[in-house]
């Protein structure tokens, strides 16, 4: 997975948590002139353009301070959307009975990606099924995983099932 280095998640995950936010995930793309250093927050209540811009004021003044990075970076602050990353195990826990699309960093059963179904998780495994393929993919292997929102898998079968009826 893409999440950031653990100086960073251990510096930055109990500031948003201390603010009353769950940190979802953490990214960090280095780069010598344009790095990006992205922050995905979520609460119960949703999350708004303030309340990224409270977590951003309060990481700003933290990094100024202990700068953990080096070089340039941009802070972004955002709410993991519909489609949202998977960071942590225990995410796909709350998903099961979700799809989700993972990108795996080697072929399994000759794939590289799976839209699947998530049926369980065990320990570090997470089970998928994607058509009568069944899926147990461990969490070290996933390079990317995200959420397939449901409107879109009904949008999917629509267009498969085409249009009209009996």
């Amino acid at each position: 997975m893409k999440q950031a280095p653990e100086h960073l998640v251990n510096l930055i995950e109990p500031i948003v948590e201390g603010l009353g936010y769950e940190c979802v995930g953490i990214e960090y793309n280095p780069h010598p002139k344009h790095g990006l250093l992205r922050i995905y927050i979520d609460s119960d209540n949703g999350i708004l353009v303030e309340d990224c811009s409270k977590v951003s004021h309060q990481i700003s003044g933290v990094l100024d301070v202990e700068d953990p990075i080096q070089g340039n970076y941009q802070l972004e602050v955002s709410s993991p959307g519909e489609d949202r990353l998977f960071f942590k195990v225990s995410q796909f826990e709350r998903y099961i009975g979700s799809m989700a699309f993972i990108h795996l960093f080697k072929a399994i059963n000759g794939r590289r990606k799976i839209n699947g179904l998530i049926e369980k998780v065990e320990g570090e495994v997470i089970t998928l099924q994607e058509g009568d393929e069944v899926f147990e993919v461990p969490f070290s292997a996933m390079s990317k995983a995200r959420l397939i929102p449901e409107s879109r898998v009904l949008n999917q079968s629509i267009e498969k099932g085409g249009r009209g009826g009996k």
